[in-house]
């Protein structure tokens, strides 16, 4: 991996996007949904990741984190190794009319990568981008928060439920959040 696209300054901000094996669209169901939901807030209370700002999509997820507790590549490789677990186990024992499919993808990728003993359900990087500046910060923000409106799911970024705009717009959203941005500025 570049060195371009590695944690070099843990009490910095990042912009990360985990990202599901060949862009699967799993997080459709609250269920799914809710395991990374859950999991990342549990590395907020016990392994000290501060989430600023996040997103989750049907395939993806887009962060701005930082942390004051474990190395963050530790906690994503946890965060990600605990989701993976649960979906797929949540995929065999409950799942959607096309879990066949996805289980026979997710173990596909699994054989293909050495690190795996049987599935792979994340992409391997996080390709974490160290926010520099405030308009780095501004622009990732932004994004993250209109990604829901550009693929045309809500008209406003703060009616997506699975996202950190409920919290910058006055709300209570479902991550526990560590705000850095004033709340007048422009999601």
């Amino acid at each position: 991996m570049s060195e371009r696209y590695k944690f070099h300054n843990q009490k910095n901000l990042y912009f990360i996007t985990p990202t599901v094996v060949q862009w699967c669209d799993v997080f459709t169901r609250s269920n799914y949904r809710n395991i990374f939901v859950d999991s990342v807030n549990y590395c907020i209370a016990q392994k000290g990741l501060k989430v600023h700002a996040w997103v989750l999509m049907t395939n993806h997820a887009h962060l701005i984190i930082s942390t004051e507790g474990d190395k963050m590549e530790h906690i994503l490789r946890d965060m990600k190794k605990f989701t993976s677990k649960a979906i797929v186990k949540e995929l065999r024992e409950n799942g959607m009319e096309s879990r066949d499919w996805l289980l026979r993808t997710f173990e596909f990728e699994g054989k293909r990568n050495s690190n795996n003993n049987e599935v792979q359900f994340w992409q391997q990087n996080n390709h974490p981008v160290e926010l520099w500046n405030d308009t780095m910060l501004k622009q990732k923000f932004k994004y993250i928060h209109q990604n829901p409106v550009r693929a045309g799911f809500v008209a406003q970024p703060e009616h997506w439920l699975y996202s950190s705009a409920v919290d910058y717009t006055g709300g209570i959203g479902l991550i526990h959040i560590d705000k850095i941005m004033d709340p007048t500025f422009d999601l």
